[in-house]
């Protein structure tokens, strides 16, 4: 199987923090992407008990240009945050295993770079993806179409098989023979599941309540956020909320088949950071995890769904483990049909995945999941006192990838 593999020897997750994930045209709406990064990844350095000036390595991605200075993303985000201004930037993109992918790229960096500590960050602003035209720089003709179109919804579609992200979901329903109230009944557990850690204050561990604030640097421009003036603080995640079976069953589907609104991810906004140290680096501290190992491949657009099984059978075969194994597994539910799919072929026992709910209940604000599910999976490895644990994600266009992390403590 041809398989982008990653394996590190000395590379730690030390630490997480994330900003709530709000709701579409919710309360963080109007923040820029790169200022919700901004946020996490001050937070996670805080976690971490080390100074910006510590960080010897930046990579950041976010999906949608949700700002004019979304080039700067990753570079802004890492000034901010406090790092050395001779430290570069990277951004990274594999579209919803950009948080993912941002932290392997902090792995290798210092495990084979030297880096010291790097910072990961995945940021993501839903409710600002633009109203875009692309074929009207040389103005507009007589009667000719006006093209601007809604970049959040244009972007669903995959031109390569001519489905939807939501068509490839369909399409996954089909082949494994998943019913629509199947998935009703997934996406009800999905909520239940994270009510249950919210109400716990599992959540409240790894999210920084975002306030009305500017982020200052010595001979740079102020940056900051700005929330609703009615609110003090966005301090949780707003999408998870009762969900019955008998309330999901009564929405429309929404691409002709199993898959709705209510049984597919929230769309949100919101940030999420780590930071990898060195073994050096990581020494005397309390890191959540050990970075093992990453696995990237490709699989066909039309089921771009089923990406976290490839991906994680090449992990596991990479690293010389079965998936009895692994304790936990966290993958993110782009749909319900979609995870359920990974879960069947891989003949996961749904009791091990997604234990503290996944993106239908929590949301899935794009390039941010991938680092979320990373941190979210360590932190209740450390709880469980259970030893290996994956998170994955599948990719839009075809792709899977999937991270192995170890708790040295079980």
């Amino acid at each position: 199987m041809t398989a982008l593999h990653n394996a590190w020897s000395d590379a730690w997750l030390l630490a997480g923090a994330r900003t709530p994930f709000a709701d579409l045209s919710g309360p963080l709406s109007q923040v820029s992407p790169i200022d919700l990064g901004i946020k996490a990844a001050r937070a996670a350095v805080e976690k971490a008990g080390i100074t910006g000036e510590e960080i010897g390595y930046v990579s950041a991605g976010s999906v949608a240009q949700a700002s004019f200075d979304a080039y700067m993303l990753p570079r802004h985000i890492g000034l901010y945050a406090g790092a050395p201004v001779e430290v570069p930037a990277l951004l990274v993109q594999r579209v919803c295993g950009t948080g993912i992918e941002a932290i392997v790229q902090a792995a290798t960096a210092v495990d084979r770079q030297g880096a010291g500590y790097a910072l990961a960050t995945g940021a993501e602003s839903m409710s600002r993806n633009p109203i875009a035209a692309y074929t009207h720089r040389n103005g507009f003709g007589l009667g000719a179409p006006v093209e601007f179109k809604d970049f959040l919804w244009e972007a669903l579609l995959d031109p390569a098989c001519g489905l939807s992200m939501g068509g490839t979901a369909e399409e996954l329903a089909k082949r494994h023979n998943i019913s629509r109230a199947e998935v009703d009944a997934f996406a009800a557990r999905s909520f239940d599941r994270a009510l249950a850690a919210q109400a716990a204050g599992f959540f409240a561990d790894e999210i920084v309540p975002v306030v009305t604030e500017t982020f200052r640097r010595e001979g740079m421009h102020d940056r900051g956020i700005a929330i609703p003036r009615k609110l003090d603080a966005v301090k949780a995640d707003t999408h998870p909320r009762p969900s019955p079976v008998e309330t999901l069953a009564k929405i429309r589907p929404a691409f002709g088949g199993v898959q709705t609104g209510g049984n597919s991810s929230a769309v949100v906004d919101g940030a999420a950071a780590a930071i990898v140290a060195s073994g050096a680096m990581a020494k005397g501290r309390k890191p959540l995890a050990k970075l093992i190992a990453s696995c990237a491949v490709g699989c066909p657009p039309e089921i771009m769904g089923i990406g976290p099984v490839p991906a994680i059978r090449a992990l596991l075969e990479r690293v010389g483990l079965t998936l009895a194994d692994i304790a936990l597994v966290e993958i993110n539910e782009a749909f319900g049909a979609q995870v359920m799919a990974c879960a069947r072929a891989l003949d996961l026992d749904e009791a091990r995945l997604n234990v503290n709910g996944g993106a239908i209940a929590i949301g899935h604000p794009l390039a941010a999941t991938g680092v979320r599910l990373s941190v979210t999976v360590s932190r209740e490895l450390k709880r469980r006192r259970a030893r290996y644990g994956i998170a994955a994600a599948c990719i839009g266009g075809g792709q899977g990838i999937a991270l192995l992390l170890e708790n040295t403590d079980a």
